[in-house]
């Protein structure tokens, strides 16, 4: 008989960190709307400072201090790392806001947009070759949006600005020499005073929601929890899987996020809208096909 072929536990572990992550992302709807009554700014304040306090007991616990002081050192090299912590941050309090207006569905487009608002990138401002499937791809969910715009009349501006600002963070981000702890650190470091300062504001004009009761003052000071605990474990896929499978696991996200908009918030989802929804859909399996037909084969 054949013996079963042994499964790698560092590939087992690495679909473990995957799954973790992207499933802690994919419920994250959940978790901002338990914010209600919190304005989507004032979130993202407090997301931004208890970030950077949780992040300096993780660096310390894991001894990973040299390469976050490397970059401090470096003070001319650091106008990319602030580029990023304004498109991460944009791209946080924006989330916020789809969330709390009930906007759900089209921050689920975003994160399906994203994939190939990275590919846009790549040809435009990298100059990479485009495979004529990945052309396919990205003209499909062009013409998706196209239709949004003649049929409903509108824009999806929540989920263009979501994909467009996390695309660009993702092309900044690979020329930013930092692990992605490390980097997330530094980011949310720089945004830090002006989140304080904002802070400090709130509370001079008698708006903040901070210490005003314990739940709302124990959500707020669990966004740095919630937003480094997926990174971690997305740290711990991307060292033990294939860049493939990473893109695979990827749609767990938005796929959460559309599932939870339906079914847990009752946002209608018109045919215009589901329509565009299938064109996208169709063009990421042209897209995922492609990467996956373009990958590096073993003994190749």
């Amino acid at each position: 008989m054949l013996s079963a072929p042994a499964r790698d536990p560092e590939a087992v572990k690495g679909v473990t960190f995957g799954l973790t992550a992207y499933v802690l992302w994919g419920c994250f709807p959940l978790y901002f709307a338990l914010f209600e009554g919190v304005p989507a700014f004032e979130v993202l304040i407090h997301r931004i400072v208890w970030s950077c306090v949780f992040l300096i007991g993780v660096i310390t616990l894991l001894k990973r201090w040299s390469p976050v002081i490397s970059a401090l050192r470096a003070p001319k090299r650091l106008g990319r790392v602030l580029i990023c912590a304004v498109l991460i941050g944009a791209n946080w309090g924006l989330y916020i806001y789809a969330v709390e207006s009930h906007q759900v569905l089209q921050a689920s487009l975003g994160y399906f947009l994203t994939p190939l608002v990275n590919v846009a990138l790549g040809v435009i401002v990298l100059r990479e070759t485009m495979a004529r499937t990945q052309l396919a791809a990205l003209g499909l969910a062009s013409i998706a949006i196209v239709i949004q715009l003649l049929t409903l009349g509108e824009l999806p501006w929540i989920s263009l600005m979501l994909a467009l600002s996390f695309g660009s963070y993702g092309l900044f981000r690979k020329q930013v020499p930092l692990d992605g702890l490390s980097g997330l650190f530094v980011e949310t470091l720089l945004l830090l005073p002006l989140a304080l300062l904002a802070l400090t504001w709130l509370s001079a004009q008698g708006a903040s929601h901070f210490l005003v009761d314990a739940p709302t003052s124990a959500l707020l000071i669990s966004c740095g929890v919630a937003t480094a605990l997926p990174l971690l474990a997305f740290a711990g896929a991307a060292r033990r899987l294939r860049l493939s499978t990473i893109g695979f696991l990827m749609y767990i996200n938005p796929s959460m996020q559309f599932l939870i908009a339906l079914t847990v918030f009752d946002e209608p989802l018109g045919t215009i809208q589901l329509i565009t929804f299938i064109m996208i859909w169709l063009g990421l399996a042209l897209y995922s096909w492609s990467s996956w037909q373009s990958r590096p084969r073993a003994g190749a």
